[in-house]
């Protein structure tokens, strides 16, 4: 009886066991599903934050490209108002000569006018001369050989006493006759010779009308042109005004655009530490395995050496493999893109693919070491179930807690911080972030400009490389992977100890951010840029 008792006791209890252990499961499955939910919702509003940043962004572009415009337009109006203006001195200065000569015209015409009038004077003095010494003539040839006048000459002639006197007498008479007659043909002569001086100058005063006419009509063509040219200056002037006002609306514009790109990184940003924090306390629930093989294509293939090389060029071969790993855990992980290349191309995650470092190495092919690291990440080696990685300064910086270093960088799967000191000031922090974020923007800025001349000098090391060099430098990297392991901050138990919390090993959301986020657009938020390095 009391076994019985005893047995029923164990039925009951495993019965009850089992109930307990499904509606546990169900319970982990449904809280595993209201997570994944809320990413998706929020995953939605970061996608459509980047769709409205995406509008703002061309918005900005195409306004810019606007202002650019109306900045060539200026440009031109302001070379176009020069010349106009210049022309318009000249027709000054040419209707200034003008007026000179007009008034030099206008003096020879004044003083031939004057010459016109004395000659006039002088011809008519001549013509009353003459016309005086004609009716003197006339008299006295009247009175020579009218008949029957007691003082006639001819009288006076008979009543000479001797033919000596007649003689006398007739030679007075002939002498005063010739005389009036020699007068009237001087003054006839006199009134040619002013009649001929008095054409010359009529002729003078009809050239110089003609000229001051043809100055009098270039005047008015040059006033005409500059009246025009003014006209011109003025449309240009109130053109060149209005391009000026466009050109501060769209500045004002671009204000306002910048401001609003500033509020929806700074939303983004907030969107996006939410959804690390949720995708980090979902992963701290359950980790996922990361390891195995993947098909590759040869795009991928060059793709993951390419950025092995950008990242870790520097680095031991253990290095090399440790980026890649960071690579191939992500892409099986369910909180990043199950591609190569989509992981690579993430938004804000490698800085080396957003300067164009690490296309630029796929343009010019990468080298066979990080090739053969990258194909044995792919065949399924890896150094740690990583899924981030950084520099030490930057690990310290955001407070890891717990990551392992490999050469200069340090190497962790969750993003596990401890939290500062209440004492520090908050102004400090910022400071402090604001030269983080500018030796960062250094740091990538020397990369570019250094990044060519890296690549040439990797490619001809790999190109002198024999199998003997290459067997050396394996024996090497293994040697140097060694020193690096020691370097190790905690163990691989004590890490594996962390994932199996319930907590999730205590994460920061606002340090993890966007190191998980996927498909943002172009960001200025540098605390998420947290796999930088190599």
């Amino acid at each position: 009886m009391r076994r019985k008792l005893l047995l029923g006791i164990l039925l009951l209890s495993l019965v009850a066991g089992r109930f307990s252990f499904v509606s546990r499961a169900d319970e982990f499955d449904d809280t595993i599903s209201q997570m994944q939910e809320r990413e998706a919702q929020t995953q939605a509003t970061i996608s459509n934050l980047e769709k409205q940043t995406r509008e703002t962004k061309n918005a900005i572009s195409a306004l810019q490209g606007q202002k650019e415009e109306a900045e060539s337009n200026v440009s031109e109006l302001q070379n176009q108002s020069s010349s106009l203006q210049s022309t318009i001195n000249s027709y000054s200065n040419k209707l200034s000569s003008l007026n000179v000569e007009i008034s030099e015209a206008e003096d020879a015409l004044a003083e031939v006018s004057s010459e016109i009038v004395e000659l006039n004077d002088e011809l008519f003095k001549a013509q009353t001369l003459e016309k005086e010494r004609y009716e003197l003539l006339k008299k006295r040839l009247k009175s020579t050989y009218e008949s029957g006048g007691t003082s006639g000459l001819v009288r006076v002639l008979i009543q000479s006493g001797s033919f000596g006197e007649f003689l006398t007498k007739f030679e007075y008479l002939n002498a005063i006759v010739k005389y009036d007659r020699n007068k009237i043909a001087e003054y006839r002569q006199l009134q040619a010779e002013i009649e001929a001086k008095k054409k010359e100058v009529e002729k003078r005063e009809e050239e110089l009308n003609k000229y001051q006419d043809e100055l009098d009509e270039k005047h008015d063509e040059l006033a005409q042109l500059t009246d025009t040219v003014r006209g011109q200056l003025d449309a240009t002037n109130s053109s060149l005004s209005s391009e000026r006002n466009k050109i501060a609306d769209y500045e004002e514009r671009l204000k306002s655009l910048d401001e609003t790109m500033k509020s929806l990184e700074a939303k983004t940003a907030a969107a996006q530490a939410e959804l690390a924090k949720q995708i980090a306390e979902r992963l701290a629930m359950v980790k996922e395995d990361t390891s195995g093989s993947y098909s590759a294509t040869a795009d991928e293939l060059t793709w993951l050496a390419a950025t092995i090389q950008a990242e870790a060029d520097g680095e031991s071969y253990t290095g090399k493999l440790g980026v890649g790993s960071v690579i191939m855990n992500r892409v099986k992980s369910s909180a990043f893109p199950g591609t190569v290349i989509g992981v690579i191309t993430q938004n804000m995650q490698f800085a080396s693919y957003r300067s164009g470092k690490v296309e630029l190495i796929i343009e010019n092919g990468p080298n066979s070491t990080c090739v053969r690291a990258a194909q044995e990440v792919l065949d399924g080696a890896r150094v740690g179930d990583y899924l981030f990685f950084m520099t030490k300064y930057w690990a310290d910086y955001y407070g890891i807690t717990s990551y392992t270093m490999i050469g200069n960088h340090a190497f962790f799967y969750r993003w596990q911080t401890a939290p500062k000191p209440e004492s520090e000031d908050d102004d400090d922090d910022d400071e402090d972030a604001d030269e983080a974020k500018d030796l960062h923007e250094e740091n990538e800025e020397d990369d570019k400009k250094a990044r060519h001349d890296d690549e040439d000098d990797d490619e001809d090391e790999n190109d002198g490389d024999n199998e003997d060099e290459n067997t050396d430098e394996n024996i090497e990297e293994e040697q140097q992977e060694d020193a690096d392991l020691e370097e190790v901050t905690i163990t691989d138990e004590e890490e594996d100890s962390d994932n199996e919390t319930d907590d999730g090993g205590g994460d920061d959301p606002e340090s993890e951010t966007d190191e998980e986020s996927q498909d943002s657009e172009d960001g200025e938020y540098e605390e998420v840029e947290i796999d930088m390095g190599g």
